[in-house]
């Protein structure tokens, strides 16, 4: 089973391997980054090498698919974005991303979700994408409204970190949805 290689405008989405431990240790340590990730921060590199391993458990058994995001122009390793809760048969996954404080605001998380959205409905043949977000994360909640993202609800109680609870929203799109969003884009366009 060959990992998909992904490329948008700006990106390489690549599969994530031992050789990104240091930059995703890095990344995934700063609180600024897991501050509405939905876990604590990484403590030390062993805790990075062991998610990227359970990336590519979840990768060989279908259950999700986590890409590394690689600006083309300098190749370094900026963050991740992938595929959660994956159940191919019954066609839904959630999207879930970071990205280094450095490159935030620029875009990059909209091209890289994009580009996952389109292999996903097309390659994959899912049917429903979802997204859970803290209701404070309001970049993140921008860029999935941003690609069509709808708000269904609020997860009472949804999430776990620093020792507490936390409501968290609920957004999705549909299949069908994504392909009016392209088609109107493409209407704009020209």
């Amino acid at each position: 089973m060959t990992f998909p290689k992904l490329n948008t405008m700006r990106l390489q989405l690549v599969e994530i391997t031992k050789k990104h431990t240091e930059n995703y240790y890095a990344i995934l340590s700063m609180d600024e980054v897991t501050k509405y990730y939905g876990m604590d921060p990484l403590k030390n590199k062993s805790d990075a090498l062991g998610m990227i391993r359970s990336f590519h458990q979840n990768y060989e058994s279908n259950r999700g698919i986590r890409w590394g995001i690689i600006i083309s122009d300098t190749q370094e390793f900026a963050g991740t974005v992938g595929l959660n809760n994956l159940s191919l048969w019954s066609k839904k996954a959630e999207i879930g991303y970071e990205l280094h404080p450095n490159h935030w605001n620029q875009g990059y998380i909209t091209e890289a979700v994009e580009g996952v959205l389109n292999y996903a409905f097309d390659e994959l043949q899912l049917f429903r994408m979802g997204a859970v977000t803290y209701p404070q994360n309001t970049a993140s909640i921008t860029v999935l409204e941003k690609l069509g993202f709808q708000k269904e609800g609020l997860l009472r109680g949804y999430l776990y970190q620093n020792d507490q609870s936390y409501d968290a929203n609920i957004f999705s799109l549909l299949k069908n949805e994504w392909k009016e969003n392209l088609a109107e884009k493409t209407i704009e366009s020209h």
